[in-house]
């Protein structure tokens, strides 16, 4: 065992208390990838089951106070009504698909029952300032059926948005369906949706893309690879112990022909 007796320094001591915590952190962040794999499949999976459901009238899956749940989530709604553009009003700070910084465009759309749907029509670019109401271009006149894929209200803890107060007239930071009740005093179906169809003339405003799948895979890597490194620490704690046993060896044997060669006279 005197082979063994270098563990026993400092140095070695330290290596290999930073090899025994290494392991249980590494298989720690392994189950976490492989948590946030599950956690992003199971995301995909309900995104996409959404987005391939049959279309359903809007007021099948929500109500005046409704709070739009995971499952009903972008799928599909279809309304029957009027654009109500004297009332529209535009979100703040919204990019387009090139990344560019401008509004999207917020129009009520009154049902015949008097209930009010909030259509999210798509993004539009700023005119001049952000304190300018842009120009908008006009949505379909009289009655109209839309189609769209039907959203959660939004939250400054949920977006990371800040709802700022004393913002310029018809101008807002968060779709929320309760604010805008209050608003328009009216009846406002819980949520809102962004609009598929029919697609604006012009091509103006930009219509929201479909959402796109998070990178589930590349979780699913991580986790592999910390867990193969968790079972490389020992691997190469062993390598490391076996390099310096041999290198004390081939030390020892160097030393040992001087010690054993006979004086001369």
């Amino acid at each position: 065992m005197h082979r063994y007796r270098f563990l026993l320094t400092r140095q070695w001591v330290i290596l290999t208390l930073v090899a025994i915590a290494l392991i249980p952190a590494m298989i720690r962040l392994g189950f976490w990838q492989q948590h946030r794999y599950e956690e992003r499949t199971a995301r995909n999976n309900l995104v996409s089951a959404a987005l391939h459901a049959e279309p359903v009238p809007v007021e099948r899956l929500t109500s005046p106070g409704h709070a739009v749940t995971r499952t009903e989530r972008y799928r599909t709604v279809t309304a029957t009504g009027t654009f109500d553009t004297s009332r529209e009003v535009v979100v703040r700070r919204r990019t387009s698909s090139d990344g560019e910084v401008g509004f999207h465009v917020l129009t009520p759309f009154v049902l015949a029952d008097g209930k009010v749907l909030l259509v999210n029509r798509g993004w539009i670019p700023a005119d001049g300032a952000q304190t300018d109401f842009p120009k908008i271009p006009a949505p379909p006149a009289g009655r109209t059926t839309v189609s769209g894929r039907l959203m959660v209200d939004e939250t400054t803890a949920a977006s990371g948005i800040k709802n700022v107060k004393g913002l310029p007239d018809r101008q807002i930071m968060l779709i929320n369906s309760a604010e805008e009740a209050r608003r328009l005093g009216a009846q406002v179906l819980g949520g809102y949706i962004q609009q598929t169809a029919p697609a604006p003339k012009g091509g103006s405003p930009e219509q929201i893309s479909d959402p796109g799948s998070e990178d589930a895979p590349l979780n699913y890597a991580y986790m592999i690879q910390w867990w193969l490194f968790a079972a490389g620490v020992p691997v190469g704690w062993w390598f490391l112990v076996r390099r310096e046993i041999r290198d004390q060896e081939e030390t020892a044997a160097e030393k040992e022909p001087e010690e054993t060669e006979p004086a001369t006279v």
